[in-house]
Protein backbone atom coordinates (compact mmCIF):
# COMPACT_ATOMS: atom_id res chain seq x y z
CA UNK A 1 0.00 0.00 0.00
CA UNK A 2 0.85 3.41 -0.62
CA UNK A 3 2.05 6.07 1.79
CA UNK A 4 -0.04 9.59 1.99
CA UNK A 5 1.27 12.27 3.46
CA UNK A 6 -0.94 15.04 4.80
CA UNK A 7 -0.28 18.44 4.11
CA UNK A 8 1.13 20.70 7.15
CA UNK A 9 -1.58 22.92 5.90
CA UNK A 10 -4.67 20.37 7.21
CA UNK A 11 -2.49 19.25 10.77
CA UNK A 12 -2.02 22.69 12.34
CA UNK A 13 -5.68 23.58 12.20
CA UNK A 14 -6.25 20.01 14.00
CA UNK A 15 -3.47 20.24 16.73
CA UNK A 16 -5.15 23.96 17.52
CA UNK A 17 -8.63 22.34 17.80
CA UNK A 18 -7.27 19.42 20.13
CA UNK A 19 -4.95 22.29 22.37
CA UNK A 20 -8.20 24.11 22.63
CA UNK A 21 -9.87 21.00 23.22
CA UNK A 22 -7.67 20.23 25.88
CA UNK A 23 -7.72 23.57 27.13
CA UNK A 24 -11.50 23.32 28.43
CA UNK A 25 -11.58 19.85 29.25
CA UNK A 26 -8.51 20.89 32.03
CA UNK A 27 -10.72 24.06 33.04
CA UNK A 28 -13.45 21.92 33.90
CA UNK A 29 -11.73 19.89 35.59
CA UNK A 30 -10.13 22.24 37.56
CA UNK A 31 -12.88 23.91 38.70
CA UNK A 32 -12.56 24.63 42.07
CA UNK A 33 -15.00 24.22 45.10
CA UNK A 34 -17.03 27.35 46.92
CA UNK A 35 -14.97 28.73 49.55
CA UNK A 36 -15.77 30.14 53.01
CA UNK A 37 -19.13 28.28 52.69
CA UNK A 38 -21.37 30.40 56.09
CA UNK A 39 -24.91 30.19 57.73
CA UNK A 40 -26.39 33.65 58.23
CA UNK A 41 -30.13 34.77 59.25
CA UNK A 42 -30.72 31.32 61.52
CA UNK A 43 -34.08 31.18 62.58
CA UNK A 44 -36.41 28.24 63.76
CA UNK A 45 -37.51 27.41 60.38
CA UNK A 46 -35.03 29.15 57.81
CA UNK A 47 -31.60 30.07 57.32
CA UNK A 48 -29.23 31.66 54.32
CA UNK A 49 -26.09 29.92 53.00
CA UNK A 50 -23.69 31.92 51.32
CA UNK A 51 -20.17 31.17 49.54
CA UNK A 52 -17.78 32.70 47.69
CA UNK A 53 -16.01 31.34 44.71
CA UNK A 54 -12.00 31.85 42.78
CA UNK A 55 -11.84 34.58 40.48
CA UNK A 56 -11.49 33.27 36.98
CA UNK A 57 -13.93 30.26 37.53
CA UNK A 58 -17.00 29.69 34.40
CA UNK A 59 -19.20 29.44 37.35
CA UNK A 60 -23.00 29.86 35.68
CA UNK A 61 -24.84 28.21 38.76
CA UNK A 62 -24.82 26.52 41.79
CA UNK A 63 -25.79 23.60 43.48
CA UNK A 64 -26.85 22.96 47.62
CA UNK A 65 -26.99 19.59 49.13
CA UNK A 66 -29.28 19.98 52.46
CA UNK A 67 -29.40 17.08 55.09
CA UNK A 68 -30.40 16.05 58.43
CA UNK A 69 -27.56 14.67 60.52
CA UNK A 70 -27.66 10.91 60.97
CA UNK A 71 -30.31 10.96 58.27
CA UNK A 72 -29.91 9.63 54.46
CA UNK A 73 -32.66 11.55 53.23
CA UNK A 74 -31.41 14.84 51.09
CA UNK A 75 -32.96 18.13 49.43
CA UNK A 76 -30.96 18.95 46.24
CA UNK A 77 -31.08 22.55 45.48
CA UNK A 78 -29.89 23.45 41.62
CA UNK A 79 -29.88 26.96 39.70
CA UNK A 80 -28.59 27.80 36.67
CA UNK A 81 -27.52 30.87 35.18
CA UNK A 82 -27.59 32.99 37.96
CA UNK A 83 -24.75 34.94 39.43
CA UNK A 84 -25.77 34.85 42.98
CA UNK A 85 -23.82 33.54 45.95
CA UNK A 86 -26.69 33.25 49.07
CA UNK A 87 -29.25 30.53 48.67
CA UNK A 88 -32.06 30.44 51.03
CA UNK A 89 -33.51 26.89 53.14
CA UNK A 90 -36.35 26.90 53.87
CA UNK A 91 -38.87 24.56 55.87
CA UNK A 92 -36.53 23.47 58.57
CA UNK A 93 -37.18 21.71 61.42
CA UNK A 94 -36.41 23.72 65.60
CA UNK A 95 -33.66 22.38 67.49
CA UNK A 96 -32.17 20.06 64.18
CA UNK A 97 -29.01 19.68 62.91
CA UNK A 98 -28.55 19.89 59.41
CA UNK A 99 -24.63 19.19 56.98
CA UNK A 100 -24.76 21.35 54.14
CA UNK A 101 -22.78 21.40 50.94
CA UNK A 102 -22.12 23.41 48.11
CA UNK A 103 -20.65 23.16 44.60
CA UNK A 104 -20.50 25.00 41.60
CA UNK A 105 -22.17 24.65 37.81
CA UNK A 106 -19.93 25.28 34.87
CA UNK A 107 -20.81 24.62 31.24
CA UNK A 108 -18.82 21.16 31.43
CA UNK A 109 -20.56 19.83 35.02
CA UNK A 110 -19.72 20.64 38.80
CA UNK A 111 -16.89 21.67 41.08
CA UNK A 112 -16.41 19.11 44.05
CA UNK A 113 -18.12 19.79 47.21
CA UNK A 114 -17.08 22.49 49.64
CA UNK A 115 -16.57 21.33 52.46
CA UNK A 116 -19.44 20.33 55.12
CA UNK A 117 -20.74 23.16 57.25
CA UNK A 118 -22.93 21.41 60.45
CA UNK A 119 -25.08 23.76 61.90
CA UNK A 120 -28.67 23.25 64.41
CA UNK A 121 -32.07 25.64 64.46
CA UNK A 122 -32.83 27.02 67.48
CA UNK A 123 -35.61 26.26 69.38
CA UNK A 124 -38.83 28.62 69.11
CA UNK A 125 -38.29 29.54 73.02
CA UNK A 126 -34.61 30.57 72.93
CA UNK A 127 -35.36 32.22 69.94
CA UNK A 128 -37.93 34.64 71.76
CA UNK A 129 -35.57 34.34 74.75
CA UNK A 130 -32.51 35.81 73.36
CA UNK A 131 -34.47 38.52 71.31
CA UNK A 132 -33.90 41.69 73.12
CA UNK A 133 -36.77 44.23 73.80
CA UNK A 134 -35.15 46.49 71.53
CA UNK A 135 -34.48 44.16 68.67
CA UNK A 136 -36.35 44.79 65.96
CA UNK A 137 -37.14 42.33 62.79
CA UNK A 138 -37.55 43.51 59.02
CA UNK A 139 -40.87 41.62 59.55
CA UNK A 140 -42.23 43.47 62.27
CA UNK A 141 -41.03 46.96 60.56
CA UNK A 142 -43.46 46.31 57.32
CA UNK A 143 -46.35 44.98 60.35
CA UNK A 144 -45.40 48.35 61.93
CA UNK A 145 -45.77 50.55 58.60
CA UNK A 146 -49.14 48.37 57.54
CA UNK A 147 -50.78 49.64 60.64
CA UNK A 148 -49.50 52.95 60.32
CA UNK A 149 -51.21 52.93 56.75
CA UNK A 150 -54.25 51.46 57.90
CA UNK A 151 -54.67 54.08 60.74
CA UNK A 152 -53.87 57.30 58.31
CA UNK A 153 -56.27 55.62 55.97
CA UNK A 154 -59.21 55.62 58.99
CA UNK A 155 -58.00 58.69 59.93
CA UNK A 156 -58.50 60.21 56.78
CA UNK A 157 -62.19 58.90 55.91
CA UNK A 158 -63.49 60.05 59.51
CA UNK A 159 -62.03 63.38 58.62
CA UNK A 160 -63.65 63.63 54.89
CA UNK A 161 -67.19 62.37 56.68
CA UNK A 162 -67.03 64.96 59.57
CA UNK A 163 -66.35 67.37 56.35
CA UNK A 164 -69.35 66.34 54.57
CA UNK A 165 -71.58 66.61 57.69
CA UNK A 166 -70.31 70.20 58.42
CA UNK A 167 -70.82 71.12 54.92
CA UNK A 168 -74.30 69.58 54.79
CA UNK A 169 -75.11 71.97 58.39
CA UNK A 170 -73.68 75.44 56.87
CA UNK A 171 -76.17 74.36 53.63
CA UNK A 172 -79.04 73.48 55.78
CA UNK A 173 -78.10 76.71 58.19
CA UNK A 174 -78.14 78.87 54.96
CA UNK A 175 -81.59 77.65 53.80
CA UNK A 176 -83.37 78.28 56.75
CA UNK A 177 -81.77 81.55 57.30
CA UNK A 178 -82.36 82.53 54.14
CA UNK A 179 -86.28 81.58 54.77
CA UNK A 180 -86.86 83.24 57.80
CA UNK A 181 -87.58 86.92 55.95
CA UNK A 182 -90.18 85.00 53.54
CA UNK A 183 -91.50 83.76 57.16
CA UNK A 184 -91.28 87.23 58.95
CA UNK A 185 -93.34 88.74 56.06
CA UNK A 186 -96.21 86.15 56.25
CA UNK A 187 -96.70 86.52 60.23
CA UNK A 188 -97.14 90.15 59.22
CA UNK A 189 -99.82 89.94 56.71
CA UNK A 190 -101.61 87.69 58.57
CA UNK A 191 -101.52 89.40 61.26
CA UNK A 192 -102.60 93.33 59.77
CA UNK A 193 -105.50 91.14 58.16
CA UNK A 194 -106.84 90.01 61.61
CA UNK A 195 -106.81 93.52 63.25
CA UNK A 196 -108.39 96.76 63.27
CA UNK A 197 -107.64 100.58 63.90
CA UNK A 198 -108.99 100.01 67.31
CA UNK A 199 -107.20 97.03 68.01
CA UNK A 200 -104.24 96.62 66.23
CA UNK A 201 -103.51 93.32 67.84
CA UNK A 202 -106.74 91.95 66.57
CA UNK A 203 -109.95 91.17 67.58
CA UNK A 204 -114.01 91.85 67.21
CA UNK A 205 -114.77 94.43 65.12
CA UNK A 206 -116.60 97.27 66.45
CA UNK A 207 -118.56 100.52 65.49
CA UNK A 208 -116.96 103.84 64.81
CA UNK A 209 -120.31 105.59 65.62
CA UNK A 210 -120.56 106.25 69.14
CA UNK A 211 -124.08 104.72 70.79
CA UNK A 212 -127.08 106.75 71.34
CA UNK A 213 -127.69 107.73 74.40
CA UNK A 214 -130.62 108.17 76.18
CA UNK A 215 -131.48 111.98 77.68
CA UNK A 216 -133.87 113.12 80.25
CA UNK A 217 -136.65 114.98 78.75
CA UNK A 218 -137.88 118.51 80.03
CA UNK A 219 -141.09 119.85 78.92
CA UNK A 220 -142.20 123.66 79.63
CA UNK A 221 -145.99 124.62 80.33
CA UNK A 222 -147.08 127.79 79.92
CA UNK A 223 -150.15 129.30 82.25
Amino acid sequence: MGKTDVPSAVLLPLLLLLLCLGASWVNADSLSAPLNVTIRALKVNSAVVTWDILDGDPVIGFAITQQKKDVRMLRFIQEVNTTTRSCALWDLEEDTEYIVHVQSISMRGTSPPSDPVLFRTPREAEKLASKSPDEVTMEEVGQATQLRAGELIIIVVVLIMWAGVIALFCRQYDIIKDNEPNNNKDKAKNSSECSTPEHPTGGLLRSKFPKNKRKPSVNIIEV
